[in-house]
């Protein structure tokens, strides 16, 4: 019997105030506020006492409340009251708050909708740039009316608010759709239909089968009568298979609505956060006449939003977080922004055509008012000043006119390119998801692009970070072996005979008897596997003679559970905490299952402790070797280890397996202390992992198991084409590093001419001198690598290959010393040394890295100088940090759930697919995004430039050279689409020549395409095009009468003439570029023309009622009267476009005298291939040598 001890303060003269408390189970200390303000934050003992002070079952029960609220206020925790039935009925029952359960993902409301959009809208800075602009032309008297840069920026504005505005749409539909369901609540012994978003937390709610639970419930009871389901967690983790959840052990009876209304019960559990696999909590469950009973709560009795319950008819549930408050919806928060290199040079040359902008407003300015000096060129007799001007400060004039200039030349800066470039990346972000040959018949599904923001980034990738099991290879375990006290057992065991094979110094004969079926009970014993009654479907999938599959989160302990079977013992299922198995005499064997030590990636091993029909008492326990070889006998090691390390050579998972018997004191220690662990609200994991690793001491090792995990398909031949492309691929594992350094082989990642470097404990050794040692290898290998080794001088592009190939393999406790060096080690430098010694790598292998590590090595790559593009794929959640942290997330659809998936910017059903994805799509996308950043500072320098030069015939006098029209039109509806279609449909070169020869991937490296050399290019090209635009038709109008007749043409002709030579110059630029024509690229181009033309026609052909001057009236049509003209016009395209004709003249010829003079290599074969033994794949099981 156990009582509290409520220690008063000294000024309380020492009284002690006693409180009896019967069949609780507590932890031995805890801090509570206490009830007394004048002993606040004592601490409270649980102590036996002899001597009690009687008091009634209602003052426990409220002492019990306060002890409760006190932990809540501590640890932040919520009391939940089941049904809303007050424990005491004496006490006034006041609800907690807490938030209803409607969801929101919606990001506006109608009466938000426009200033917040706005608001967002203009924190653009070329947003906010033409904002100021339209502003200037509305307040000061500028040449050019304000529609002229408000129409485009009314455009870019709408469009993208219409794009925001339906996808938020798109949003409250799915969001009404989900709090408009109906569900059933049971209230007064009766279901209640309600809506979802009227749910209120400490409901009980009724969901029956196939149904999506509308909140968090705590699973109380089900239909079935040993109080499970089953639950598929597809839309939270993309898990497909069955996981199931048990109810509270006191609730399972309550299975009908009359039954679950008399429950008296709250619910302490952690504040809503949004880790899917973790939970906190207990419940405290008040019978009539009886003491309150508690049972902790786990992530086994909490069923999600958003889950679907599976062969199960109906369950209750108490309702404990609700709406945004749903682990479902808080894990909906947005990631972090990743910005592409393409941005980062957008921004830098929209820095240069500022510059631009403001010295050519400079020289205007400046020249006008020295052209002004001149008295007569200042104030002309046919055109005075007012005295309002006379009287104006010349500095305010000048800013003035300043600014007039900047309206008039503003144009320049693209603003339209933004919304081209949103569309752009948007659209074109389909043909990955539309690409059949990344669509997977197994899974049914295709590519997943999650951002379109980064399309561009996967052709400039230089480092590739990869997870091994479930990206690499297939994670679809297939049972090879097992050794039992080192004999080592490949076929099925017989009476007769034990094993067909030996291996090396492996054990002859055969284990002892007893041995082999101990060994096969732990593995029939030692896992979370549960059994699925199959269906019709399922007899097809399953084994033909039996009425059942395995089910589990693990391959892994499928495979285990399906070798045990094929050599006699079969697992038959879990029924009322009693697991049974059939043995190889067909005799049935009972287990009372009494806990289960769950795997995590820490202990790296889980246990159960079971009890035999004959009441002895078992743990036993299977783990990686790193894990369980220290907590066995030392002697009982070494005879196994041998067989371990010869899997692992072969390319093997391996697991050791172990068992202690139990007495019954220890279990009762064991029990007590788990039972403590479990009730705690706060560091409960810490906890147990305490009582776990007591109680995983002192074992007996009987054997251990190896299981194959095949290399996926191709995956050999991805990663030799992402090495021929210049790329570095570095492996992250958490396996073993004998493991992983046989799949690097397999995968081709290393060579056998590969020197490998090696950073692992084996080397560093792990004694008080590894730091010492860990110095002398750093330094070794940077000499090798770095200050013995010649500068290139010059050559390919990413030439990292030197003439002697290195690998690196480092483990995850080697990385923390470089990463973490102790504070008296002198070596701080090491993270330098290592990234330095990495860089130069062909490959590197990181084996026993955990998720948090993983992230730091690509964190360390991402920010060394020159900030490479990095890209990081994987298939589990321990790969979602890394994929976080990447440049480019790649997300595997694998059989680890779709952790990573989601959490990526990308996601592909196998790791294969990454090839065409980087060097298809990813090539393309950067040459087409490159194009149309460079083709729209090119066209909008073309038609400021003859605007600009102008100004030098005009007196400065801020007369614009186009029409308001055509300076609204021009980048809206006469260049726009042809640049468009060119950047979502271009194919410089054949896809299938992208994929075959990986080398034209580093054509377009190091952002190639957006360098300032080319830029400087374009920039020139358009400089140069200006100047024939405005000069040619200059010294056409050397003779302003272009007519027979004599008749003068003006100045709004020669501004018309050049615009047209502009806008069929600069759109017939873009059709020379196009190398691959479809019926959209010639409907756009030509279409865009004729467009051009008939609008003026029309612009010109009417007289519009709302201009004030008509000065644009038939002034096309009588232009195009003149032979001149058309001459002229023709003349001037062909010079513009003359140099550009030339340079793909030459450089064709060049191309094909150079493909005559070499033969073409395979761009496969730079880097033999060779394969150790025992190392297959599914695309080429035969290449064994």
């Amino acid at each position: 019997m156990l009582e509290i001890s409520v220690g008063a303060s000294a000024s309380m003269e020492e009284k002690g105030y006693w409180f009896k408390f019967q069949s609780f189970s507590f932890p031995r200390t805890v801090h509570v506020i206490d009830p007394w303000p004048q002993a606040e934050g004592r601490v409270v003992e649980l102590i036996p006492v002899d001597g009690v002070l009687p008091v009634n079952q209602e003052t426990c029960l409220k002492m019990w409340s306060m002890w409760c609220a006190g932990e809540e206020k501590r640890v932040g925790t919520r009391t939940v009251v089941v049904g809303h039935r007050p424990v005491s009925e004496t006490d006034a029952y006041v609800a907690q708050k807490f938030c209803d359960n409607r969801i929101v993902s919606s990001k506006y409301t109608l009466w938000n909708f426009l200033p917040k959009n706005l608001f967002e809208q203009f924190r653009r800075i070329a947003n906010f740039y033409f904002l100021i602009i339209f502003l200037v032309q509305v307040i000061v008297d500028t040449p050019t009316s304000p529609v002229t840069s408000g129409l485009p920026l009314f455009f870019v504005i709408t469009v993208t608010a219409i794009k925001q505005g339906y996808e938020d749409w798109l949003r409250h539909r799915a969001d009404n759709e989900v709090n408009k369901s109906n569900v059933f609540i049971v209230e007064n012994a009766k279901q209640v239909q309600k809506e979802s978003e009227k749910i209120k937390v400490g409901d009980i709610v009724e969901v029956k089968a196939d149904e999506t639970f509308p909140c968090d419930l705590i699973f109380l009871a089900s239909s079935s009568s040993d109080g499970t389901c089953y639950v598929t967690t597809a839309s939270l983790d993309g898990e497909s298979n069955f996981k199931t959840h048990y109810a509270v052990r006191d609730t399972t009876v309550l299975c009908t609505d009359e039954a679950i209304d008399t429950l008296t019960a709250t619910i302490e559990c952690e504040q809503p956060q949004p880790d899917l696999y973790k939970f906190v909590g207990r419940i405290i469950i008040y019978r009539s006449n009886q003491e309150p009973v508690a049972r902790s709560l786990g992530p086994e009795n909490l069923l999600l939003k958003g889950a679907t319950l599976k062969n199960t008819k109906k369950i209750y549930g108490v309702a404990v977080y609700t709406g945004m408050e749903t682990k479902m919806a808080l894990n909906y928060q947005g990631k972090s922004q990743k910005r592409s290199a393409v941005e980062k040079s957008i921004n830098a040359f929209l820095i240069v055509y500022l510059c631009i902008l403001l010295s050519k407003a400079t020289v205007c300015t400046t020249l006008k008012y020295v052209w002004q000096s001149n008295p007569f060129n200042d104030e002309p007799w046919y055109n005075e000043k007012t005295k309002k001007e006379r009287e104006t400060f010349k500095v305010l004039r000048m800013f003035t006119d300043f600014l007039s200039f900047m309206v008039l030349f503003n144009f320049i800066i693209p603003v339209s390119m933004y919304v081209t470039v949103e569309m752009q990346k948007f659209l074109g972000s389909f043909f990955i998801s539309w690409d059949k040959e990344m669509y997977d018949e197994e899974i049914k599904e295709g590519a997943l692009v999650n951002t379109s923001d980064l399309n561009e980034e996967l052709g400039q990738v230089e480092y590739v970070f990869t997870d091994k099991t479930g990206t690499l290879t297939e994670n679809s375990m297939e049972f090879i072996e097992c050794c039992i006290d080192g004999h080592k057992y490949k076929d099925c065991i017989s009476e007769v005979d034990g094993f067909t094979q030996t291996d090396g110094p492996l054990k002859y004969g055969k284990a002892e008897k007893s041995r082999e079926e101990l060994f096969l009970r732990a593995l029939c014993l030692c896992h979370t596997v549960q059994i699925k009654e199959a269906d019709q479907v399922d007899g097809l999938i399953g084994h033909p003679e039996r009425k059942y599959t395995y089910i589990s989160s693990s391959p892994d302990e499928i495979a285990l559970v399906k070798g045990a079977e094929k050599y006699g013992f079969t697992f038959l299922g879990l029924e009322n905490d009693f697991m049974k198995i059939r043995n190889q005499k067909n005799e049935t064997e009972m287990y009372q299952l009494l806990h289960v030590l769950n795997f995590d990636p820490v202990r790296r091993r889980m246990s159960v402790i079971v009890r035999t029909t004959t009441g002895k008492l078992l743990l036993f326990c299977k783990g990686a070797d790193s894990s369980i070889f220290p907590r066995v006998q030392q002697e009982e090691i070494q005879q196994t280890k041998v067989h371990v390390d010869r899997n692992a050579m072969d390319g093997y998972r391996t697991l050791c397996v172990a068992f202690k018997e139990l007495t019954q004191k220890e279990y009762d220690k064991i029990d007590r202390q788990l039972n403590e662990a479990k009730m705690a609200l706060q560091d409960r994991e810490e906890k147990m992992a305490k009582v776990f690793e007591d109680t995983e001491a002192d074992m007996h090792l009987i054997g251990a198991t190896a299981v194959e995990d095949r290399l996926q398909e191709q995956s050999a031949e991805t990663i030799e084409a992402l090495h021929t492309a210049g790329m570095k691929v570095w492996v992250l594992t958490g396996d073993k590093m004998e493991t992983a350094k046989s799949t690097c082989y397999a995968c081709r990642l290393f060579q056998t001419s590969t020197e490998l470097l090696e950073l692992t404990v084996k080397v560093v050794g792990e004694n008080e001198r590894k730091e010492d040692r860990l110095h002398e290898l750093l330094m070794e290998y940077h000499k090798k690598l770095i200050q013995d080794v010649p500068k290139n001088r010059g050559g390919l592009k990413r030439s990292w290959t030197l003439s002697q190939e290195y690998g690196l393999i480092i483990d995850g406790s080697t990385l923390s010393l470089i990463l973490n060096p102790s504070q008296d080690s002198s070596s701080s430098n090491y993270k330098n040394i290592f990234l330095q010694i990495c860089l130069k790598c062909t490959a590197v292998l990181c084996c026993r890295m955990a998720p948090l590590q993983k992230a730091q090595i690509v964190r360390m790559v991402k920010n060394t100088k020159g900030s490479p593009i990095t890209l990081s794929v994987g298939d589990g959640a321990n790969d979602v940090s890394m994929i976080l942290e990447a440049h480019v997330g790649i997300g595997i659809k694998g059989k680890e759930g779709r952790q990573a998936s989601r959490n990526s910017d990308y996601a592909v059903p196998k790791f294969k697919h990454l090839r065409k994805l980087l060097l298809a799509h990813g090539h393309l996308y950067y040459v087409r995004i490159a194009h149309l950043v460079q083709y729209f500072f090119y066209k909008n320098l073309c038609f400021i430039l003859p605007q600009f030069l102008y100004q030098f015939f005009c007196g400065f006098s801020q007369q614009p050279l186009y029409d308001a029209a055509y300076l609204t039109m021009y980048n809206i509806c006469f260049t726009s689409l042809p640049i468009l279609a060119y950047s979502l449909l271009e194919q410089h070169i054949n896809i299938d020549t992208l994929t075959s020869d990986p080398q034209l991937y580093m054509k377009v490296s190091d952002n190639a395409m957006l360098q300032w050399r080319p830029f400087l290019y374009w920039t020139f090209l358009g400089a140069f095009e200006g100047l024939v635009f405005f000069f040619g038709v200059y010294f056409l109008f050397q003779n302003s009468s272009l007519e027979d007749n004599g008749k003068v043409f003006g100045n709004w002709t020669f501004g018309t003439i050049v615009f047209t030579v502009l806008v069929f110059t600069v759109t017939l630029k873009l059709a020379l570029d196009t190398r691959f024509w479809t019926w959209m690229n010639h409907f756009v181009i030509w279409g865009s023309l004729a467009f051009y033309v008939f609008f003026s026609f029309f612009w010109g052909g009417v007289i519009w009622p709302f201009l004030k001057q008509q000065r644009m009236y038939f002034v096309f049509a009588h232009m195009l009267t003149s032979l001149s003209t058309w001459l002229a016009i023709i003349l001037l395209i062909f010079i513009s476009l003359f140099p550009e004709i030339l340079l793909i003249v030459l450089k064709n010829i060049k191309e094909k005298s150079h493909q005559s003079s070499r033969k073409v290599p395979d761009s496969l074969s730079a880097r033999p291939s060779v394969r150790p033994l025992l190392l297959r794949t599914f695309s080429d099981e035969s290449s064994v040598l």
